[in-house]
């Protein structure tokens, strides 16, 4: 009986508005009162935790512990409330102006990380979210890198910890460590993308920040081709910056990809005639991608011979520079006001 109406007055006292005071310093005196006076709800309490079994006498001190510190914490609220505004205990000018605060929005790299997930998710892929701080296992080993590899080395990794004889554990460097866990424990077909925060150490200037955001996305399946590929990229370009807009491939190198390739998609400031963004190419690079390597495959425990699958990564914050034509990467992450506003009307 006596836990019931602990819970029942805190519930109350938590739920206590000022707003709905109307004569507010009167009422705040006899809200406290009622809860901490003489005769108010504490003292009653108390008496009856006196008779209660001294088995339970623990439980119920602390919850009658918990409603004084409620109910204090609340008084205090009103009292402070009272003593700043005295204006607002007795009456209102309804001939007051409205008023208009300044409503928050959505940051860019949120609106553009949400509406990349939503493109993928059309197609049948979902949302994958792991850790930041990982092994050099799912980070370097599984995805195929070399011991000799230069990601592993301090000037591109933030490292938690490196001692000889133990496993490295860092700051991971790109989300294809998600991937990694997802092969591990699911079997194919898998079809996800895993956006997240990324961390190198790089110097930072206005193309470059040792912190930044990557989407990837991992297709595994029977007889998935480099066609498959071919035409998620061109999907996605269209769909992101428009339908006029064209992709190329290019060959590259990265170690859990075989073949690799970058895309660059025709710019669309200048619509591919060349200008000071495109450096007159007339292309943009956004993302790097491939076919999953069967080293990859076979470390995450995926049988090689029957599985074959794509992987593709990007750059939030390039996405974002393209999209939004933002010319200075620190922008995102100085909280600057007359930046962050001119996003306000973008869903």
């Amino acid at each position: 009986m006596i836990k019931t109406l602990i819970s029942q007055y805190i519930e109350e006292i938590r739920s206590a508005r000022i707003e709905d005071f109307k004569d507010r310093a009167a009422e705040v005196e006899q809200f406290r009162v009622r809860f901490l006076g003489r005769k108010g709800v504490m003292n009653e309490l108390f008496e009856q935790f006196k008779a209660l079994p001294a088995d339970q006498k623990k439980e119920m001190g602390i919850a009658l512990n918990e409603l004084k510190t409620a109910a204090l914490a609340k008084v205090e609220e009103f009292k402070n409330f009272v003593e700043q505004a005295p204006e607002l205990n007795d009456r209102q000018d309804l001939t007051m102006p409205a008023d208009f605060s300044q409503r928050g929005s959505r940051h860019v790299l949120s609106v553009t990380m949400n509406e990349i997930a939503d493109i993928f998710a059309r197609i049948g892929f979902t949302v994958e979210e792991s850790v930041e701080i990982e092994d050099d296992w799912h980070l370097f080993s599984a995805l195929n890198f070399p011991h000799d590899h230069p990601a592993r080395d301090m000037q591109d990794t933030f490292f938690v910890e490196k001692e000889e004889g133990k496993q490295e554990v860092a700051l991971r460097t790109h989300t294809s460590s998600v991937q990694v866990r997802v092969m591990e424990t699911h079997k194919p077909p898998i079809r996800i993308i895993a956006p997240g925060r990324v961390f190198r150490n790089e110097a930072i200037s206005a193309r470059a920040h040792c912190i930044f955001h990557q989407v990837e996305a991992l297709y595994v399946d029977k007889k998935v081709t480099f066609a498959d590929l071919k035409q998620t990229l061109l999907y996605f370009a269209k769909e992101m910056f428009g339908e006029d807009t064209q992709i190329r491939l290019r060959p590259s190198y990265f170690p859990f990809t075989e073949p690799s390739a970058e895309m660059d998609i025709s710019c669309n400031i200048c619509g591919g005639k060349g200008c000071n963004i495109c450096k007159g190419t007339g292309w943009l690079e956004i993302l790097g991608c491939g076919m999953v390597d069967p080293n990859v495959l076979e470390a995450c425990g995926i049988d090689s011979k029957e599985y074959s699958g794509f992987a593709l990564g990007m750059g939030v914050e390039r996405m974002a520079m393209l999209k939004y034509q933002v010319r200075d990467l620190r922008l995102y992450f100085e909280n600057d006001l007359r930046f962050l506003h001119q996003f306000d009307n973008i869903i």
